[in-house]
């Protein structure tokens, strides 16, 4: 999901049970369901037990983190980039133009590398146009190492024989 979702997220917006999120008024003023895997379900809980704030799962900390379970505004996103920027430095990751959206690219890259259909991606992404999730098909080379295999498969036992 984008950062400014993610940081707009509440407490109603989790559905544990089927495992899902609500992302409501996405980019576009649309509405879309992603997974929530159950590690990140399990993450968001322990983070959220630190703040109990009764509807947001990101709340704005104000000074000295005292007013986060009271809090009617999110996290701010510098704090999020900031934060970031600091775990990519101790992370020893000295890439330029590596940031908090370069995630969701790398998310949409791995479900293509896994073989998720792109109209499946499309949705999650909250992308208007298939062509828009289209552009991740240039961060990856399995499409290209996929072709390569089924088209050596299927010329499997064609071949030029010389002696005749």
């Amino acid at each position: 999901m984008r950062l400014s979702e993610a940081l707009a997220l509440q407490v109603s917006d989790i559905d544990g049970q089927r495992k899902l999120i609500h992302i409501h008024r996405g980019k576009g003023a649309k509405d879309r369901y992603v997974p929530l895997p159950e590690n990140t379900y399990q993450l968001l809980r322990r983070y959220w037990a630190t703040h109990r704030n009764p509807s947001l799962i990101f709340p704005a900390l104000g000074r000295g983190e005292k007013e986060r379970p009271a809090s009617t505004n999110p996290m701010a996103i510098d704090s999020v980039q900031g934060a970031f920027r600091r775990a990519k430095s101790a992370a020893g990751i000295t890439k330029r133009r590596v940031s908090v959206h370069t995630l969701r690219h790398c998310y949409a890259t791995h479900l293509l590398e896994a073989g998720v259909n792109p109209r499946v991606i499309q949705r999650y992404m909250g992308h208007a146009n298939l062509e828009t999730t289209m552009l991740y098909f240039h961060l990856t080379q399995k499409g290209t190492e996929d072709a390569c295999k089924i088209i050596n498969n299927t010329m499997r036992g064609f071949h030029y024989d010389d002696d005749k």
